[in-house]
């Protein structure tokens, strides 16, 4: 579909994938076949498909947070991970606040940032988002796969990385409810 154009860190390091030998000596499995991933279809608040936003789990424990979307207003958009999988809301604050763990929001704050805090995504006159984030303070049981679900969310502004509870980043625009899948 899209091939990735920006790739960054968040957090601390990145470290590749790759073979895992089992000390029993029963046979040798990669990391990729056990790790999960989950997919959220991104919807404008029209109903509009506007792409995904996927979440892969690494053999490192970082995460990779992967962003394909296309006819987004141009300009600078805050993106989070919410802590409701509910899209229902007319303007998706159904989708509760960020996926906060212990920490405050944004790479600004002392406390900060919260497992679901991502960079900003720029957008140009072509209206397409493809990134690729390593994200090393989430975790899909803790935070995407519990009881009430998580979700994706893209706004209007940009985040500002410091201002609490979310950044500033003005109204919802785009939402999309995470599923397991397979990989």
């Amino acid at each position: 579909m899209f091939k990735p154009l920006a790739t960054a860190a968040l957090g601390f390091g990145l470290a590749a994938t790759g073979a895992i030998a089992q000390d029993d000596g029963a046979s040798t499995e990669t990391a990729e076949q056990e790790m999960r991933s989950v997919e959220a279809s991104v919807s404008d608040r029209d109903g509009n498909m506007l792409g995904t936003a996927s979440l892969h789990e690494t053999a490192s424990g970082a995460v990779t947070v992967q962003l394909a979307l296309e006819n987004v207003p141009s300009g600078t958009h805050g993106v989070h991970l919410h802590e409701t999988g509910d899209c229902s809301a007319d303007d998706f604050t159904s989708a509760g606040g960020h996926v906060a763990g212990d920490a405050e929001h944004g790479v600004m704050s002392a406390n900060g940032p919260h497992p679901g805090d991502l960079p900003n995504v720029v957008v140009g006159e072509n209206g397409i988002v493809d990134v690729e984030y390593f994200n090393m303070r989430l975790d899909l049981d803790d935070h995407i796969l519990d009881d009430d679900g998580a979700a994706f969310i893209m706004h209007d502004g940009e985040d500002d990385y410091m201002s609490q509870p979310a950044g500033d980043a003005g109204d919802r625009i785009g939402c999309g409810v995470f599923e397991q899948t397979e990989m």
